[in-house]
């Protein structure tokens, strides 16, 4: 899943996460079982990058920015049980699509890759399954903020571990959330100050090598 964010009112909301706490559902890893990889990931790629001014910026290649384009599109539309999301590994010239497993989905994946590279990774939950719990929430906000506790972000995680929620009441959260929505709920919550509004950032590039 692409990681959307957007300003509203004041709440900066996502659809795309870390660590359990007392009140916490426990987060396990994901992508450990199930991952397999395109027949494209078979061949060496070189990284593509372009100038910026003095800057050297990594690129996503035309041929893989279109293939995540098909598998998000047909994730969405035809998988959704089982998408939950992607993103870009520029370094290695390939994406990571996670998914809940589903050989239906899995044949589509494979289809729509071409020859590119696309390493698929478990999911414990969909897309679909966390933008539920995204709207949920956000439909609860002001009976939170009556409750005093100040909710700043919303976002589904695009790995599919849950949905990340992030609020200058850290402790008070992570005790009254899970009693309002149950302590198998899929929410993972950080410390975040206020809201800044900052521009709308596309795919989730996957972390470098010693970054």
């Amino acid at each position: 899943m692409r990681r959307f964010r957007c300003l509203l009112g004041g709440l900066l909301l996502g659809a795309v996460l870390m660590t359990g706490a007392c009140d916490e559902p426990e987060v396990t890893t994901v992508g450990l079982v199930g991952g397999w990889t395109t027949a494209g990931c078979e061949f060496s790629r070189t990284p593509e990058t372009m100038d910026v001014g003095d800057r050297t910026l990594p690129v996503t290649p035309a041929p893989l920015a279109a293939a995540m384009a098909r598998i998000d599109a047909g994730g969405r539309a035809d998988h959704a049980a089982s998408y939950a999301g992607l993103e870009v590994d520029q370094e290695r010239v390939r994406a990571i699509v996670y998914r809940v497993p589903s050989a239906a989905f899995d044949d589509f994946i494979r289809q729509a890759a071409d020859n590119t590279c696309i390493f698929v990774r478990d999911a414990v939950h969909s897309l679909k399954d966390l933008t539920a719990w995204q709207d949920r929430i956000t439909a609860d906000l002001p009976a939170w903020r009556a409750r005093d506790v100040r909710i700043s972000s919303i976002s589904a995680r695009h790995d599919g571990v849950g949905v990340e929620v992030g609020t200058q009441d850290l402790d008070r959260a992570r005790r009254q959330l899970p009693r309002q929505y149950g302590r198998t709920a899929p929410l993972i919550f950080v410390e975040e100050g206020p809201v800044i509004p900052i521009q709308t950032p596309g795919i989730p590039t996957a972390p470098q090598p010693g970054g």
